[in-house]
């Protein structure tokens, strides 16, 4: 767990636990991998799910901890202003990001494999990267000290920075998530991914017009 996830305030955390804890349960509910993702036998085999190395798992991993990010950047804007199309914004990613957090973290504990390894960050895309240890464990992902200034700022000058640290963080998000698109073995990350792409990509127009409005850009 990053210093920033730490040191978020309790209600923060607490709502957003709330949340994944529903999406998790959701996911484990009513998502079942295809007969491609090698569901699990009754008795508990994860022989034939994807391999600890593969596209699938690396990317569930990963995109969870980017979408973490998310979430909370999302609950700290919230409580910084009272602009309703910035909250409703930030509500939207808290919902969608969430949801699908738990639906990844669903996956790994039904594939058998560990939500969390020591292995390098996006090394499943050819791409690794080396954590800064300011808190960007990923591309675009916003720094601690970043973080503490979302935290500090109010009204107008935290929906702009919002939407600054918000836009890099959704353009790294589609690069991972166009990457596992094309390249995950199971449907159900090939489709997950491509609609991130979508999704993310109609939230950054919409973010380049937000900011616009308030005399800024990304």
């Amino acid at each position: 767990m990053t210093s920033s996830v730490r040191s978020s305030r309790p209600m923060m955390l607490a709502g957003g636990v709330v949340l994944l804890l529903a999406a998790g349960l959701v996911a484990l509910m009513l998502v079942r991998p295809s007969s491609s993702a090698g569901s699990p036998s009754a008795g508990g085999s994860a022989t034939t799910a994807p391999s600890d190395t593969s596209v699938d798992v690396g990317f569930a991993r990963d995109m969870s901890i980017h979408h973490q990010q998310a979430v909370e950047m999302s609950f700290i804007v919230r409580d910084r202003t009272s602009d309703e199309a910035v909250r409703r914004l930030a509500y939207d990613i808290i919902n969608t990001q969430a949801n699908q957090r738990g639906m990844m973290l669903g996956w790994l504990e039904m594939w058998g494999r560990a939500k969390s390894s020591s292995a390098v960050p996006m090394k499943w895309m050819d791409h690794p990267f080396t954590p800064r240890g300011d808190g960007s464990l990923m591309p675009g992902m916003a720094t601690d000290s970043e973080l503490d200034e979302l935290r500090a700022a109010k009204g107008r000058a935290a929906e702009v920075l919002y939407l600054k640290l918000m836009t890099p963080h959704h353009q790294a998000g589609v690069e991972m998530a166009a990457a596992a698109a094309t390249s995950a073995d199971t449907d159900e990350i090939r489709n997950l991914a491509a609609g991130m792409v979508r999704g993310q990509q109609s939230e950054m127009a919409l973010m380049a017009d937000m900011l616009k409005e308030r005399g800024s850009k990304a």
